[in-house]
């Protein structure tokens, strides 16, 4: 452009002017051009446009799984301490809206009811059936299979506490299905940590500024807080270094492995054990003290188990 200029000043004339202009307009039309295939790419790598839910991409990476029996309030079920390797996936920004789960089941069992607070009272079937029909209205392809079919209808009747039920609890992901599902425990707490080794990804505590727990039992000595005795709106605190929200607190979430013993081996994209009677559920609720929000807690339950302190969140590949 500068040669360009030195020519327009030695020799004013109206195909010089034309040449400049027609060069400016190339070279801008190449940029919009560029930023838009950049901005593709951004998109393909990361959300699909204007998808609901909001969902984030996790890039992989290999982090060390559980805590130390010195980590204070600590449980023995987070031990023994592992290397986990995961690969990228997407996870949801927020926990599952009511409105998100009305829109697509049809109904809303939450105790607190606002469009905007986090859908809970579902169980984990429940939250099969909700990422199998959401991957049908978001045209991918259901990754729960359940008496070897992905059509919820032929499921029967969801599964209600106490009942266990052999073939539900027999369900399988489907090989390369891109669809929804709940995310493994290790995919849980490598996404809560955001790279923080800390018992919270706030540091080494957690005030109710930062999250919504029960906070007349604050962690270690710490001040006491407020308890508000509901859920509150997702998004409502700051967000983790990964831009991700209310990973401690509000309601717990429900994960895809049976609880059991961690195994000491490194392990890549662990699913858990192959059988159980409870299913782990991550994060803590409104209705916890702060030892159980320290982004190593394990909390379980019946998969049948419905109650206020229960919502989900969710993933895809």
């Amino acid at each position: 452009m500068a040669i360009l200029r030195n020519i327009a000043r030695n020799k004013v004339s109206s195909c010089v002017f034309s040449l400049i202009f027609i060069l400016c307009a190339v070279f801008c039309g190449l940029m919009v051009t560029a930023c838009k295939s950049g901005a593709a790419a951004a998109t393909a790598a990361g959300t699909t446009a204007n998808e609901i839910p909001e969902m984030v991409l996790i890039k992989g990476g290999t982090f060390t799984m559980g805590s130390l029996s010195e980590e204070t309030n600590s449980f023995h079920d987070e031990r023994p301490r592992h290397e986990v390797t995961l690969t990228n996936f997407n996870i949801s920004k927020y926990e599952i809206t009511q409105k998100e789960w009305k829109d697509v089941m049809g109904d809303n069992p939450s105790n607190f009811i606002g469009d905007n607070l986090p859908v809970e009272k579902v169980n984990w079937y429940d939250a099969l059936v909700f990422c199998n029909k959401l991957s049908v209205k978001n045209g991918l392809t259901p990754a729960y299979s359940i008496l070897g079919s992905t059509d919820t209808s032929d499921w029967g009747t969801i599964p209600v506490y106490p009942e266990i039920n052999a073939a539900w609890d027999a369900v399988e992901i489907v090989n390369e299905a891109n669809g929804y599902r709940l995310p493994t425990e290790a995919q849980w707490e490598y996404a809560c940590r955001a790279g923080t080794t800390t018992p919270f990804n706030t540091g080494e505590n957690i005030t109710t500024d930062q999250a919504n727990y029960n906070g007349h039992y604050p962690y270690k000595n710490n001040p006491e807080g407020i308890f508000l005795e509901t859920t509150v709106e997702v998004g409502t605190f700051k967000p983790n270094a990964w831009g991700l929200y209310d990973m401690h607190g509000n309601v717990w979430e429900w994960c895809w492995d049976w609880h059991a013993r961690y195994a000491e081996d490194t392990q890549k994209n662990p699913q858990g054990a192959i059988i159980g009677a409870y299913r782990v559920a991550r994060g803590g609720s409104w209705n916890n003290n702060a030892r159980f929000l320290r982004s190593a807690a394990r909390g379980s339950s019946a998969p049948a188990f419905r109650e206020s302190i229960i919502g989900l969140r969710i993933v895809r590949p």
